[in-house]
């Protein structure tokens, strides 16, 4: 089942919408789906939706929801792709990330006080890395997470754990921040990096010109079974 829900900030001044997909029966955990650049679009709703048929309560907050409530965008349509863009250079993502943590408050109490985990795409694996460092969020996992270099001061505070997909020919990751990204993660306890050889940023979109049908499905599979592990 899938509905629309309000969430009140942590300030509990203020509220903002979420896309909500429920399982068919309890839910085993909950996981925050972290929208793209392109707010919380058809692609982000399936991401939802596919988790709801895996047994969670998952649940997708508008995070540009200060800027303009409801933004929808089509990364395939350049005119889209360019608001974007602009729409990120305006994004506080310290405001952002308070927002996913009161998601995560949210989920937990909605799941009847079960696990909770987070996933981001984009701008949103960033978050997702940044989800890691600043909340209680019980697993995080993040794809072509751009900026990661410059969290890297951040990495002591990640307490659970966290996977990171990078795809090597990443327009918005060039080969020296990724190689930054290993050097400083890969021997953090918590914290697992995949590599994709060839791929590009947005591989794993669910839907549009930038999928990779076999990156997807071996990133995909692995995020289902360190979701498995971790919020079981």
């Amino acid at each position: 089942m899938t509905t629309e829900t309000t969430i009140d900030t942590l300030s509990g001044d203020s509220s903002f919408s979420a896309y909500v997909a429920k399982p068919a029966s309890q839910p085993k955990a909950a996981i925050v789906v972290i929208q793209e650049i392109f707010g919380v679009n058809a692609g982000i709703r399936r991401k939802c939706d596919l988790f709801a048929e895996q047994g969670y309560l998952a649940v997708a907050p508008d995070l540009f929801w200060r800027l303009e409530p409801g933004i929808e965008l089509d990364p395939d349509i350049e005119p889209e792709f360019q608001r974007a863009l602009d729409l990120m250079g305006k994004f506080n993502q310290d405001q952002g990330i308070r927002d996913i943590e009161a998601t995560i408050k949210w989920a937990r109490a909605e799941s009847g006080g079960k696990k909770v985990g987070a996933v981001g795409y984009c701008l949103g694996g960033r978050l997702a890395y940044m989800t890691a460092a600043r909340t209680d969020v019980d697993a995080s996992v993040g794809y072509y997470a751009v900026g990661i270099p410059d969290l890297l001061r951040e990495s002591h505070a990640i307490a659970n754990p966290l996977m990171l997909h990078i795809p090597t020919a990443d327009g918005f990751v060039p080969p020296e921040a990724q190689k930054a990204m290993h050097e400083g993660l890969d021997d953090h306890p918590r914290v697992t990096l995949h590599d994709y050889a060839g791929l590009d940023h947005g591989f794993a979109t669910q839907f549009g010109k930038r999928r990779n049908e076999e990156g997807a499905t071996l990133a995909d599979t692995r995020t289902d079974a360190f979701f498995a592990e971790h919020l079981g």
